[in-house]
């Protein structure tokens, strides 16, 4: 069906049957490939939505006040352990913001073909910029020696193993890849289901837990603010890797073999083992009311409702939180509405939309 829009002496003529045949070739990958960075129609609304939330939750470390955090550091009140978590906090995070950000610029971004999926990637991108700067705050903030930091995450096993199991997938879908190639494609989904479920959502919330844990008894009231708002944002990170990755799977429903389910199942049990490690490395001693046994229960309960979210087979059937006082600080079931009683300034125009607890 062709228009015309007759404009003076002149004619010009749109054909809505290609416009229509160039939406319906949008896909997450192995789309229409053009320069255009033509958004509408948009295709896959739940992107867009994803994105206008990221957006309207934008904060900036410098206007979260660090005084308090500072006495506390110097002062005498504070327990090696509380110092420890902080600094293995700040360790960790230094190093696994950027692989994360690496990872959706040079991997993920580059592989989808949607215009609505490249923006709201790279607004994921910016968010884990913005993380890796408020880390930078917090260093220097307490005085920590940035040295110390490059020091833990390249010197202690239990970091160095955590991010080597996330960078080997990566590296193999650098540039070029044939996404044609259904090799190629369950690497793709493995990779978003990694980086997604197993990284940010599973393996990030040890010391998600830990510090907000301080923050709950008075302990680096700065510190656990950015770590809220951190966790909001890597809530929607988790919703949008796991819509992306199910979109992947409905589109390329050949690569959702019994075999490639059991795979992606052992790629989070090896995630959930080295975490564990990691919380026995930041927990030496139980410390702010965890110890570490009940806290690698707590990852259990996290991996199962990451794995439920995605389909797959739970590895520990009706696991219970462990720590249902921790819930009304971070739980999954409350992290995406976190800050609906408008703790915070930054919020724009629109409000944070609450996710259901299926969504999560």
């Amino acid at each position: 069906m062709e228009k015309v829009f007759k404009i003076g002496n002149r004619s010009f003529t749109l054909d809505q049957d290609k416009a229509e045949e160039a939406f319906a070739a949008k896909k997450v990958i192995n789309g229409r490939k053009t320069e255009a960075f033509n958004l509408l129609p948009l295709k896959y609304t739940w992107a867009y939505d994803i994105y206008r939330d990221m957006k309207a939750n934008h904060w900036e470390p410098e206007d979260i006040q660090m005084q308090k955090d500072i006495e506390q550091w110097q002062g005498s009140d504070l327990s090696d352990s509380d110092r420890w978590i902080i600094r293995m906090g700040i360790g960790y995070f230094s190093a696994a913001e950027g692989i994360v950000g690496d990872n959706i610029i040079h991997v993920v971004r580059e592989l989808v073909t949607a215009p609505e999926l490249k923006l709201v990637l790279g607004r994921h991108a910016h968010e884990e910029n913005v993380h890796a700067d408020s880390l930078l705050y917090m260093i220097s903030s307490l005085g920590i020696n940035p040295h110390e930091c490059e020091a833990m995450f390249e010197q202690i096993p239990t970091i160095k193993k955590k991010n080597e199991f996330v960078t080997r997938v990566s590296h193999e879908l650098r540039r070029d890849a044939d996404m044609t190639d259904p090799v190629n494609k369950k690497k793709f989904a493995r990779d978003i289901f990694l980086f997604g479920q197993c990284m940010e959502g599973t393996q990030f919330y040890g010391l998600f837990g830990m510090i907000l844990s301080l923050y709950r008894q008075n302990k680096f009231p700065g510190i656990g603010q950015m770590f809220q708002y951190t966790l909001r944002d890597e809530s929607n990170h988790i919703k949008l890797l796991r819509h992306l990755f199910l979109e992947l799977i409905r589109e390329n429903p050949e690569i959702w073999t019994e075999d490639f389910k059991e795979e992606l199942v052992q790629t989070m049990i090896e995630a959930i083992a080295l975490e564990k490690e990691f919380i026995a490395d930041c927990l030496p001693v139980s410390s702010v009311g965890l110890s570490d046994a009940d806290f690698c229960s707590y990852i259990d309960y996290i991996a199962d409702r990451r794995l439920e979210g995605v389909g797959l087979r739970q590895l520990n059937p009706g696991i219970q939180n462990p720590f249902p006082w921790l819930a009304e600080t971070m739980d999954i079931k409350k992290e995406a509405n976190f800050f609906e009683q408008r703790v915070t300034e930054y919020q724009k125009s629109s409000s944070l939309a609450s996710v259901s607890d299926d969504e999560l």
